[in-house]
């Protein structure tokens, strides 16, 4: 009797665990006595935790998102009763995202660049840009805003950072500057990143949220294309600042306002007349060649040494005094080769037809994530719980074939290309920690009804939701480092408030992303990619407080751009409805 009783009790504990950890979750975004204002209290908790560890306690970024996950992980299961299984289930399917694609474009890319390091080609360039300009403020508006540009619009999600900052570094920036630098210069041409994804998944997000025809890619790419500019043409400015202060600002605003002015000119002109998936493309390439124009005529009194001193350079049109060693033509050639090579690539794979044909099985392949069974506020099922593997037209995978061919041009072995391969995980293991423990934690906050409580708080501020609606978007890219995860997280919730408050759809919802662009300085996976990729890896809270102010400082013209954008004064800004 004792075994049956036993047995007993044993079947009724296995049934009452898989209930805990596996039965079907129904978001309820006001769980805590019907108070939406009560539940942000608790939702915003694992938010706080990471902010609160990285910019006061300056703990490890990897160790700081994991224990956010975990705060994420309680408040679900204990404030939201998000069974167990399914919470965990959620952090899962989250930090598979954060590996593939986003930690697989950012790895290939450093590879790729690593590449160029082993066959000594990286020094090359280094010495090509250092001819263009001997002055590291013109360097710096060159690599980290028109070069950083161009590899955001080909593969984003990291990639400009991973790049651009270690070139800084050999360029002669201090560790902490070449990071902080190269987050600030990812901020403009972030919302038409990765060929312009953010845009796409704002246009799938909101165009079943609202009946307004203009919820489409094309339309709100133009709308983001008459905020981000503004972004444009202060950034170089920041820079510059960043680097040399008041001094640096009075002696190469010119070059910084040519590149400003022209990339934003580009960017409006791209995304609203000719192509938005090509819009940072355009813009990067017009606003290099600008500042490439205006240093044949044009050069800055003097060129302090900033990376070991005051000791002040020769002045412009001067000799070098440094003798630098003459590389011929074609290495020149093949120094630049690697990134001819991702452009090419990356434009067939987006031919239509092509692009196309690559999103079709077996090419690509989507599957629900196994056991995780969630319910929106609606009743319907979450389509993030669905997993899309494109593995063959994903960009780490267009960034491998890069690879391949970059080994080839540069004449570097099997064996070599394959040990720096092996290096470059080794060098990210931190930041691969962290970008897969921040969206596993983006991914329990959203699945969990955490992220839609927020957002209703927000959204109760009624008409004052158009100057906070940057605000959000710039929440959603601090936490999960994308702008377009934080449009797939909020882009739905900023039309349904635009329509209860009486709003335009369209302009909250392009706001959703020009403002989330400025949080991508502070998430921390972006932060834990700079520190590692320039040696602090441990050290993201030093970064973080450096870049923080400028975030928010950038953020609230964005602010004050988008509410003047919803009154009389800007309105005409709004493309009007057909």
């Amino acid at each position: 009797m004792r075994r049956r009783g036993n047995g007993w009790t044993m079947t009724l504990h296995r049934y009452l665990w898989m209930a805990i950890m596996f039965d079907q979750f129904r978001i309820v975004t006001d769980p805590v006595g019907d108070s939406v204002a009560v539940s942000a209290v608790f939702a915003v908790l694992p938010l706080l935790t990471l902010f609160v560890l990285l910019g006061v306690v300056r703990m490890r970024a990897w160790l700081a998102g994991v224990i956010s996950l975990l705060v994420a992980l309680v408040v679900a299961v204990a404030v939201y009763a998000m069974p167990v299984g399914q919470a965990v289930l959620s952090a899962t399917e989250g930090a598979a995202f954060g590996f593939f694609p986003i930690l697989w474009i950012v790895i290939n890319a450093i590879w790729v660049y690593n590449l160029t390091v082993v066959s000594g080609h990286f020094d090359v360039l280094r010495r090509s840009m250092e001819r263009v300009s001997p002055d590291m403020r013109i360097q710096a508006v060159i690599v980290a805003f028109c070069f950083g540009a161009l590899l955001e619009a080909l593969a984003g999600f990291g990639t400009p950072v991973a790049v651009t900052v270690v070139m800084l570094m050999a360029l002669g920036f201090r560790p902490i500057q070449a990071a902080a630098v190269a987050l600030i210069a990812n901020t403009a041409p972030v919302a038409f990143g990765a060929l312009a994804t953010p845009i796409t998944t704002l246009g799938t997000v909101t165009s079943g949220a609202a009946d307004d025809p203009r919820l489409n890619p094309d339309t709100l790419g133009a709308m983001v294309g008459r905020q981000t500019p503004v972004l444009a043409v202060v950034v170089p400015l920041v820079l510059v600042a960043v680097i040399d202060g008041k001094r640096g600002v009075k002696q190469t605003w010119p070059v910084a306002l040519v590149a400003g002015v022209v990339f934003a000119g580009a960017q409006f002109v791209a995304s609203n007349y000719i192509s938005v998936p090509l819009t940072d493309i355009i813009a990067a390439l017009l606003a290099a060649a600008a500042v490439m124009l205006l240093l044949r005529r044009w050069r800055p009194v003097e060129s302090p040494n900033l990376s070991t001193g005051e000791r002040p350079a020769p002045a412009s049109g001067s000799a070098v005094a440094v003798a630098e060693k003459r590389d011929t033509r074609a290495e020149v050639a093949r120094a630049y080769a690697p990134y001819l090579v991702i452009i090419v690539i990356f434009s067939i794979a987006n031919l239509g037809p092509i692009k196309a044909a690559l999103a079709e099985a077996p090419w690509t392949v989507s599957f629900g994530w196994p056991g995780l069974d969630v319910l929106g506020a609606n009743g319907k099922p979450l389509a993030s719980t669905t997993f899309t593997l494109g593995w063959l037209p994903a960009a780490g995978t267009l960034m491998i074939l890069a690879g391949l061919i970059t080994a080839v041009l540069l004449r570097v072995g099997a064996r070599e290309a394959l040990r720096a391969y092996g290096r470059t995980y080794v060098e990210l293991r931190h930041a691969i920690v962290t970008v897969m423990a921040v969206l596993a934690l983006a991914y329990v906050l959203n699945q969990s009804g955490q992220t839609n409580t927020l957002g209703e708080f927000l959204a109760q501020a009624g008409g004052f939701f158009v100057f906070l609606s940057s605000i959000l978007g710039w929440i959603g890219v601090a936490v999960t480092g994308s702008d377009t995860s934080a449009n797939a997280l909020f882009g739905a919730l900023q039309v349904q408030t635009a329509a209860d408050a009486g709003l335009d759809p369209v302009l909250l919802a392009a706001a959703n992303s020009s403002g989330g662009v400025l949080g991508k300085m502070i998430s921390p996976q972006n932060l834990a990619i700079a520190a590692s990729a320039v040696g602090m890896a441990g050290k993201e809270g030093d970064i973080f407080r450096r870049v923080v102010g400028w975030s928010v400082a950038l953020l609230l013209v964005m602010c004050v751009l988008v509410t003047l954008q919803g009154t009389p004064v800007l309105d005409w800004m709004v493309p009007a409805t057909p």
